[in-house]
């Protein structure tokens, strides 16, 4: 098959955890456009729900894109403009720390792309193996790399959660990639960090496998809030499979996007 049509199953859940006051974190599954997101605001008062918001409203304005490239390009214009009315709505809040982490999947026809910004995470479960995608923009993930630190010593660091990018918080914003190939039943996973502060990537795995989509965010929400859940805590799993082609000398037909 020259160019495979995947269909998407798609579960979400978000919750303000066991401590927090509010729900900061937001998230958007807009599979016509091929588009998913989770954003992570921080500001408290002054916005942090504003700023993961408004990401959502500009990214959702992403209609239909011709090309894996060109939703790429679509998305990253969006992401730009949000940066900027963060900066705006910081200035209106004598110059507040505010911005969102950003953790988003792309997909046109059978090409992916997960971009990310702070420590909002993409994970990809293909052939029964978990695999994490993004890779953390922390402080305790640049003393890592830079050999400063042991993965022991980065697990229990006093400034774990501090981050070093976020959108709106700097003139422009830095955004990584990843790219692929889809495969038949892979499956993604957008969380917050309220999620990861508390499961394990192994805990996450057998969690994710046999379950749709849904149940698989809600067993996940639930065991994080059974552990004390101290932050906002959001997941979306996105499942891809192909989409049944039957054909014969004179018709070929496609199963509706969603059938089972």
């Amino acid at each position: 098959m020259s160019n495979p049509k995947f269909r998407f199953e798609t579960g979400a859940v978000t919750h303000d955890g066991c401590v927090r006051d509010h729900n900061e974190d937001r998230y958007l599954s807009a599979p016509q456009q091929g588009i998913w997101l989770v954003a992570d605001g921080m500001g408290g008062h002054f916005g942090g729900d504003v700023a993961a918001q408004t990401i959502v409203d500009r990214v959702e304005t992403v209609r239909q894109s011709s090309s894996a490239a060109d939703l790429r390009a679509r998305f990253l214009d969006r992401v730009a403009l949000a940066n900027d009315d963060i900066r705006a709505h910081s200035a209106r809040n004598d110059g507040a720390t505010i911005g969102a982490t950003l953790a988003a999947l792309l997909i046109h026809e059978a090409h992916f792309a997960c971009s990310w910004c702070g420590d909002s995470r993409v994970y990809l479960l293909r052939d029964g193996a978990l695999t994490q995608l993004s890779r953390d923009h922390t402080e305790a993930q640049e003393l890592l790399d830079s050999g400063a630190i042991t993965a022991e010593q980065a697990e229990n660091w006093p400034r774990k959660n501090v981050i070093t990018r976020a959108v709106g918080v700097y003139e422009q914003a830095e955004i990584d990639h990843a790219t692929g190939t889809l495969r038949d039943r892979d499956a993604f996973l957008l969380c917050s960090d309220g999620l990861t502060g508390h499961l394990h990537d192994d805990e996450i795995l057998a969690m994710m496998r046999g379950q749709p989509s849904q149940a698989a965010c809600e067993a996940l929400l639930a065991e994080t809030l059974r552990r004390g859940a101290s932050d906002n805590v959001t997941a979306v799993i996105v499942r891809c499979a192909l989409k049944t082609v039957v054909s014969n000398d004179k018709t070929a037909m496609q199963d509706q996007e969603g059938r089972a």
